[in-house]
């Protein structure tokens, strides 16, 4: 095929095709059809076809086709030049754009291009592509957490109506079917799934057996003093089983004795594992509950037993020990940051001082310390962030003047463009370094996570704009901190003189593809 291909004179080329479960109209038969029809307008044949069905583009897991092209082009072994691919999100919606970007960047390595035939770019390198590329990515992954968070709002509307929401019932439940009118269907096995959208799951009380084991558990702990580890002795000197079929210990103990689901509260979002990142435990302020949603098997008195024997193992430093620390720590260190406390083993964090105090700075004083202040370094910012609403004024108007649409966040300043990218203007004051040159210091705005960061450096005098670097999120990690009056070719790409570079960018974004 790849000599047809050359005689005909006709560019080899691959063409991945991905479809997700949730968005059917991005079928693989519609963007094979893209796909061709932009091959036959470029003089391209298609000699291979990687296509992954039904499969999530949060992450390369599971996507074994995206996984043999990679493994093709690493072999150095392929029959094409170029990959097809219908658009950005159809490469991936990672939550990382850097892993996006790394995947393409292999491809590249080895001279295969990777072409987005739907994108109204050509990836051709340039800075305003890149830029371009780098926003659709951060759409694509930002497509996934705004369809998580509505899924989420979902399950939480379930939970407060009493209803379970994913997960095993536990040891002495069960999960029980409800149709809509809430009649009982049955009870679920594990690994069941009801397969009626208007069906309902609730937790009733498991097996006699169970409900008494529940029952011996807190009788033991509460009123007889064992621990968690004894009372898993116990059990499995009896060859009493969980409801997983596996030995007791101390955390399956400790963890009957800490749910609420016992008494009969619904509770949610203990947890959270989004987006397929690691699972993190939630502050009780976050948990979603309902409570009385359930038949409960322990009565609340017992349970808040358990529950304050539990909490008084807990011993929490009061205000002078937690001071008398600090004081110990500048002592030692000659001097004080959230950084040197978060670096002291034998130290609370920098987190638990601005909790307890209400911020480093009154913790400080309270023990006599006082950081050094460059008062002069004060009063430029207090000028920067006069000049702020000015420049971000220039920047807004230049986009309108290029045909974009551009609307600032009145609590953030975030601008957001066409309805489909947002840009941050951060100022970069000017300094004078030991050698006579002046340097700009930047700082990102990443609470904000904007696509596109104009970072303006600003003259010497720090009254008026220099210039502007456009930054991707993308690149927003491995930017230098520091720039100085020549920074090299390859960051200077990204420098102009003029914001109509932003007029530009956000001309190459069609308003109709806002919707």
């Amino acid at each position: 095929m790849l000599a047809n291909a050359i005689s005909d004179g006709l560019m080899p080329v691959a063409e991945y095709v991905r479809m997700s479960t949730d968005h059917q109209r991005y079928s693989t038969e519609n963007q094979a059809d893209a796909i061709r029809a932009y091959a036959a307008a470029n003089n391209m044949r298609i000699v291979r076809t990687y296509r992954d069905e039904g499969k999530s583009g949060l992450d390369i897991g599971g996507r074994d086709a995206l996984k043999q092209l990679l493994a093709d082009v690493r072999s150095g072994c392929t029959d094409f030049k170029a990959i097809l691919v219908y658009d950005v999100s159809r490469w991936g919606r990672f939550q990382n754009a850097d892993e996006s970007a790394a995947y393409e960047y292999e491809c590249a390595k080895a001279g295969i291009k990777v072409v987005y035939c739907a994108e109204p770019f050509d990836n051709d390198g340039s800075p305003l592509s890149t830029i371009y590329k780098s926003i659709k990515r951060s759409m694509a992954g930002e497509y996934s957490r705004e369809l998580s968070t509505k899924v989420f709002a979902g399950q939480c509307r379930l939970v407060k109506l009493g209803f379970h929401q994913g997960g095993l019932a536990g040891f002495g439940l069960r999960r029980a079917l409800l149709d809509e009118q809430r009649n009982l269907k049955g009870e679920l096995n594990i690994g069941e799934q009801k397969s009626i959208q208007t069906d309902r799951v609730v937790l009733v009380p498991g097996p006699p057996w169970e409900v008494s084991t529940v029952e011996r558990i807190y009788r033991q702990f509460v009123r007889d003093g064992k621990s968690e580890r004894q009372i898993a002795d116990e059990l499995n000197a009896e060859a009493k089983r969980t409801d997983l079929d596996r030995p007791w210990s101390r955390a399956t103990v400790h963890q009957v004795l800490t749910n609420e689901k016992y008494i009969g509260n619904n509770v949610y979002n203990r947890t959270s594992s989004k987006l397929k990142q690691a699972t993190v435990r939630n502050p009780p302020e976050r948990w979603v509950r309902c409570d009385g949603a359930f038949e409960g098997i322990i009565s609340l008195e017992l349970f808040t037993q358990a529950r304050q024997i539990i909490a008084s193992r807990s011993l929490r430093l009061s205000d002078a020990h937690m001071l008398e620390l600090l004081a110990t720590l500048w002592r030692r260190a000659g001097t004080l940051s959230g950084l040197i406390i978060d670096e002291s083993e034998d130290m609370p964090s920098s987190t638990s001082y601005q909790t307890r105090f209400g911020g480093l700075l009154r913790a400080y004083a309270l023990v006599g310390y006082t950081p050094d202040r460059d008062y002069r370094y004060l009063e430029i910012n207090r000028s920067l962030r006069a000049s702020h609403p000015e420049v971000v004024a220039q920047v807004m108007q230049a986009i309108r003047g290029g045909g974009g649409e551009v609307v600032q966040n009145a609590g953030n300043d975030l601008l957001h463009v066409n309805g489909e990218w947002t840009a941050s203007v951060v100022l970069a004051r000017s300094q004078i370094g030991s050698s006579g040159n002046l340097r700009w210091n930047l700082r990102f705005d990443t609470s904000l996570a904007p696509d596109i960061t104009c970072a303006v450096r600003m003259d010497s005098s720090n009254n008026h704009p220099l210039d502007h670097y456009l930054i991707p999120r993308l690149d927003m990690g491995a930017w230098p901190q520091r720039l100085g009056e020549d920074n090299g070719g390859l960051i200077d790409g990204y420098r102009f003189d003029s914001f109509q570079s932003l007029a530009e960018l956000a001309a190459r974004t069609p308003l109709e593809n806002a919707a």
